[in-house]
């Protein structure tokens, strides 16, 4: 998702968990600073927690402070006054005889025209501020300087909020230990990272396409996000799992509709090159109707979300569960990518998201190259992708279902 679906879908999420409609501007934005505090202190514990804060935080950030230059240059202007921040803008004299070189500089393969550059103010500030933007050639460079048109200060602004947030973030987890201990919110900011908002995938309901234990194998490839083929295809190898990958594909393969009867037909079959059909029953099946809720204490266990998956235990030798975006090297994710066919130019899209820690990203890019126009098609919801491997094989299954409506609709227009 790219552009005005981007910012359009972003929008949308927060008007629906961020903002509440019949709330005045004043409490909205106590809650908005209040959460995200609460956030700040349950993600402050380790450095991958932070990080992934950090990233989300920066992401929204950018977001807002991008709506407010769309809006008016001088909101933007009243940001930075507000916010004790200061530019150093050129005057008139020296951005008339630097005007060669600025309107040289290009943004999204589009020229400044003389228009704009009339009305547009030039700030000249140290380049280690901008390098963001000197690396994508978005600002011209002169004697240690680069030379900033406004609607670009919001990379130059984010920089610096990732900074202060950074060292914040270090700060609060010196504190942590202490507020660990407190039996009010200690346990609620302990778990808060493996929280998930999006569908419910915990009752197995029966979804489109649903599997059964002869049919699994047959929408791997095709409808599986990547972390779902990896333990399929280990779990081939090995005639075995180990108690994670069991938790994450069984749990998975709930969520996608396999029953709990047939769940303990499809393991027991792929376990048999071990363990016969008896020992199976004694040592397995009781975990897998555990993860039903037909036996403990019959909670009804959810499907594992991105978040969780990628915060949680990492795999050991033997171990095939995980994120292959976060858990693998480079070269094998990449190498591994090839084996799938994904194109060159996808697989360049997908490490420069892994390389930069946004794994979920990367798992959406995969998903765009498997599933072209994915988008336009109708009646493909690709809400979840990303954050979801059920949404994801949810997605895929309707993607490639609507493929076959759509040949068969060509067929009887030809008759």
């Amino acid at each position: 998702m790219k552009g005005d679906q981007y910012r359009i879908a972003l929008d949308t999420l927060i008007k629906t968990h961020l903002i509440g409609t019949k709330k005045s501007t004043k409490k909205r934005s106590d809650i908005d600073v209040s959460s995200h505090f609460i956030l700040r202190a349950a993600y402050c514990r380790t450095e991958e927690l932070r990080r992934w804060f950090l990233t989300q935080e920066c992401h929204l950030f950018r977001h807002r402070l991008e709506k407010v230059t769309r809006s008016s240059k001088r909101n933007l202007h009243e940001f930075l006054s507000q916010s004790g921040i200061h530019f150093h803008r050129i005057p008139e004299h020296e951005k008339q005889e630097l005007r060669e070189f600025l309107l040289s500089i290009s943004s999204d393969n589009k020229t400044m025209s003389p228009m704009e550059f009339s009305t547009t103010a030039y700030f000249k500030i140290p380049f280690l501020q901008a390098l963001d933007l000197i690396q994508s050639r978005q600002v011209y460079l002169r004697n240690g300087f680069a030379y900033v048109p406004t609607a670009r200060l919001v990379s130059i602004i984010t920089a610096r909020f990732r900074a202060h947030l950074s060292k914040s973030l270090t700060r609060a987890s010196n504190a942590f230990s202490h507020i660990a201990e407190s039996e009010r919110i200690g346990p609620l900011l302990k778990s808060m990272n493996q929280q998930y908002i999006g569908k419910d995938y915990s009752q197995n309901k029966q979804v489109e396409g649903s599997i059964t234990a002869d049919t699994v194998s047959d929408v791997v490839e095709r409808s599986m996000p990547l972390c779902m083929q990896q333990l399929h295809k280990g779990l081939g190898r090995d005639s075995k799992l180990k108690h994670f990958g069991r938790q994450q594909y069984g749990l998975f393969l709930k969520g996608a509709g396999l029953s709990m009867e047939e769940s303990i037909l499809f393991f027991s079959r792929m376990f048999s090159k071990l363990y016969t059909p008896e020992q199976f029953q004694k040592q397995y099946a009781y975990n897998i109707r555990h993860m039903y809720g037909k036996e403990g204490k019959r909670a009804n266990y959810s499907p594992h979300n991105c978040t969780k998956i990628i915060m949680g235990q990492a795999p050991q030798s033997g171990d095939h569960h995980g994120c292959p975006y976060r858990h693998y090297d480079d070269s094998s994710l990449e190498s591994l990518l090839g084996k799938l066919h994904i194109s060159s130019t996808d697989r360049d899209a997908i490490l420069t998201q892994k390389k930069l820690k946004n794994y979920q990203l990367a798992c959406a890019k995969h998903f765009e190259a498997v599933h072209p126009n994915a988008l336009g098609k109708q009646g493909v919801n690709l809400e979840g992708v990303g954050n979801h491997p059920n949404s994801w094989f949810s997605a895929s299954l309707s993607y490639h279902n609507r493929g076959q409506n759509d040949v068969k609709m060509e067929v009887k227009t030809e008759m």
